[in-house]
């Protein structure tokens, strides 16, 4: 099974993404998580080693797929 990381900050641009993303993964294939920076700062270092530029962004195989754009993670990083 694959495993992704659908990284996001909870603006618009990343809910609309997220909703997306889990219409069309199939969860028999994928083992998606979900992770929202303001319930898990911590794992914000992590996205970025990652590769994780800007949000919503997917890691998937250790591939790092922006989707749209919601925020930098500068951005992120000040709230």
């Amino acid at each position: 099974m694959q495993k992704a990381i659908f990284y996001h900050a909870g603006c618009p641009v990343c809910v609309n993404a997220e909703k997306m993303v889990l219409d069309y993964l199939d969860d028999s294939k994928v083992d998606l998580e979900i992770v929202h920076f303001e319930e898990n700062p911590s794992r914000i270092n992590e996205a970025e080693e990652a590769g994780v530029k800007s949000v919503p962004a997917l890691v998937l195989n250790g591939q790092t797929y922006h989707i749209n754009y919601g925020a930098s993670m500068e951005d992120v990083k000040k709230d």
